[in-house]
Parts: structure tokens; C-alpha cells; sequence
């Protein structure tokens, strides 16, 4: 193993560690500005969204079934079902497109 290795091991845990630790040092006092809390706020649903549509994109074989299955799922959400209906409904509507589109 090369000596780079571990400087490069070295640079990615003290990037991770002043990520962790800057925020919890430098910000003492609650936040009270609106869109700085409201920013804060979404940062998880934002990531996970980043890293959940190519997933939904990739995921099929045909991009239609997944473009399908999409919008399924968003309509099902949007009318409040819960996560499970929603995740069955949508690997459905998958499944059928597939068995059509060839």
C-alpha cells in the first residue's frame, strides 16, 4: 500500500470530524433567523431526495416503467397513503409496465 493511502485516509477523517464538530463550537446560541432555520430544516429531506431519484431512474429496466412508477408513487403520497401501499403500488406498476414494454 502506497503512503498516499493514508494521507488521503488521514484528509477524508479530519474533513468528516470538521464537519461534525465546527457547527456544535462556533454556533453557542439558538438559531432565531427564519431562513437559516428553515434551511436547516429540509437539509435532510433534500439529501435523501438527491440521492433517492437517480436511484428510482436507474433502478429499472426501461426508464418509462420508472418515470411511471414515479409518478405513481407521488400521487399515492400526495394523497396520504402510508409508505407501505405506496412502496407495494409503485414496485406494481413497475412489474406491469415491464411485462409490456420489451
Amino acid at each position: 500500500m502506497s503512503h498516499n493511502v493514508y494521507i488521503y485516509i488521514f484528509g477524508m477523517a479530519l474533513v468528516t470530524y470538521l464537519i461534525r464538530v465546527l457547527p456544535l463550537t462556533l454556533i453557542r446560541k439558538e438559531i432565531k433567523n427564519v431562513t437559516i432555520r428553515s434551511f436547516l430544516y429540509y437539509v435532510p429531506y433534500v439529501t435523501l431526495a438527491v440521492m433517492t431519484f437517480p436511484a428510482i431512474l436507474d433502478a429499472t429496466q426501461s426508464p418509462i416503467s420508472a418515470i411511471a412508477a414515479l409518478v405513481v408513487a407521488i400521487a399515492l403520497a400526495y394523497f396520504k397513503f402510508g409508505l407501505f401501499p405506496v412502496a407495494v403500488l409503485s414496485s406494481v406498476t413497475v412489474f406491469v409496465l415491464e411485462l409490456f414494454i420489451k
